[in-house]
């Protein structure tokens, strides 16, 4: 009977002692993926292919504002058209779910820039979805809609 109890006690300190280590991997998981997303809007801004090239998966898929889906290949050859050309692509007001080695992340995407030589600002909501590969996080597929402009 001793021996049962000492064994939760230990059980106990042993739950303890992982889960700040849980929550502080969480942490650096949550930095890397934000630190991703950051070199991904300025690899939109300097048409930059190959940065997005290292950072998407090799089966990432675009669900883009009009319904339309597109392939990895056919976001790096629009990126490196530079149509539409990015003076500005911010994500902000990120919120990230782990889960195991995928991550969910929603967020407004703030882009300005010009596409068949006309002028446009815009905002959309998105959803990323992120894998983790041995040589880092991935994205896998993201999903943009549009927000009504604001006055």
């Amino acid at each position: 009977m001793r021996q049962a109890a000492w064994n939760v006690v230990g059980l106990l300190w042993a739950m303890l002692l992982v889960a700040p280590c849980a929550r502080a991997g969480d942490t650096e998981d949550r930095r890397d993926i934000l630190a991703v997303e950051a070199a991904l809007c300025r690899a939109f801004e300097a048409a930059d292919a190959k940065m997005l090239e290292r950072h998407l998966d090799a089966g990432f898929t675009l669900v883009d504002s009009h319904g339309m889906v597109t392939d990895r290949a056919a976001n790096l050859a629009e990126v490196a058209s530079r149509e539409p050309r990015y003076r500005v692509f911010r994500n902000q007001d990120h919120q990230i779910r782990l889960h195991g080695d995928a991550a969910i992340v929603i967020g407004v995407t703030h882009v300005e820039g010009e596409a068949q030589g006309q002028a446009f600002v815009a905002d959309f909501r998105f959803t990323d979805t992120w894998i983790r590969h041995p040589d880092g996080w991935k994205l896998a597929a993201s999903h943009a809609s549009r927000l009504p402009a604001t006055p």
